[in-house]
């Protein structure tokens, strides 16, 4: 599929039968998925999303509404070929996704899996802490607590560093924080939630509510690792593959998807953003 002004294919496959669409977390962008390209089976089609406001969009302005944002990257995607689709979405990400999900089953286009990561439920965030994100210092700090620490601190006391990913990583929390489930909004998809085991902001019991959002197969896979767990375990094992069993629900019949063997390196790209190493210095 030709990229647009949203979706950026990482693995540029004619051949593949099937797409995987990634949103990035709060204050990242596409670039955090392409270190995932070689652990994924050639016939897989990695698309990641592309926030406005950083990376190649840094021009742009940031998007202030999660569901028209949500609304376009659906459209965007309801105009590419059909295949078989799954979603995978990291923290605010998992919320972006599931809106395009639910849009898109209601447009008639089918998703075969909906994976979120490290997010509580959609329709039960009114106990998630409301950050100033006017502080520069709090939102960057916000960032830390969840497990996105520096390879080099005195990044984050790079003026520089601290004018390109502020605006972006601070419309990103701003507008999660005025985002508000639809009333009667659900899936009907397979979901599956990964959460890491010593995550203290997403629990066991925040991730199975995501239960009451979907008529499909649900299940709960948990990792080592905290909130970016993902770092050194990224989950692409089970995008694709049969469903594991988790809170009452059967396991999926589908085909697994195949997965390169080799070990994770962090996410490289041509643009300083947040990412799960925090801001990067590149060149």
């Amino acid at each position: 599929m030709g990229d647009d002004q949203w979706l950026r294919t990482l693995t540029p496959n004619v051949a593949a039968r099937r797409r995987l669409v990634c949103f990035p977390h709060a204050g990242g962008s596409a670039n955090f998925f392409r270190s995932w390209v070689p652990l994924l089976s050639p016939d897989v089609a990695l698309v990641a999303v592309q926030y406005p406001g950083r990376a190649d969009r840094l021009r742009e302005p940031c998007a202030t509404s999660l569901l028209e944002m949500a609304a376009e990257v659906a459209e965007s995607l309801r105009a590419a070929p059909a295949q078989p689709t799954t979603l995978f979405g990291h923290s605010m990400g998992a919320i972006v996704a599931y809106e395009v999900a639910r849009l898109l089953e209601s447009f008639g286009h089918s998703v075969e899996r909906m994976v979120v990561s490290a997010s509580r439920a959609p329709h039960e965030r009114d106990g998630v802490a409301s950050l100033d994100v006017w502080n520069d210092d709090a939102a960057l700090r916000a960032l830390v607590s969840l497990g996105g620490t520096v390879d080099d601190p005195e990044l984050l006391a790079d003026p520089r560093v601290r004018a390109l990913v502020l605006p972006y990583l601070r419309a990103d929390y701003t507008m999660l924080q005025r985002y508000r489930h639809p009333s009667g909004a659900g899936l009907g998809c397979e979901l599956l939630v990964v959460s890491g085991e010593s995550d203290t902001h997403v629990t066991p019991d925040h991730c199975a509510r995501w239960a009451d959002l979907t008529h499909g197969r649900f299940a709960h896979v948990v990792r080592p690792g905290g909130h970016f767990y993902l770092a050194p375990d990224p989950p692409t094992d089970l995008f694709l593959g049969p469903l594991p069993d988790g809170l009452g629900r059967s396991s999926s019949s589908c085909d697994p998807l195949d997965v390169a063997p080799g070990r994770f390196d962090a996410p490289t790209g041509d643009d300083a953003e947040i990412g799960v190493h925090g801001p990067r210095r590149v060149g």
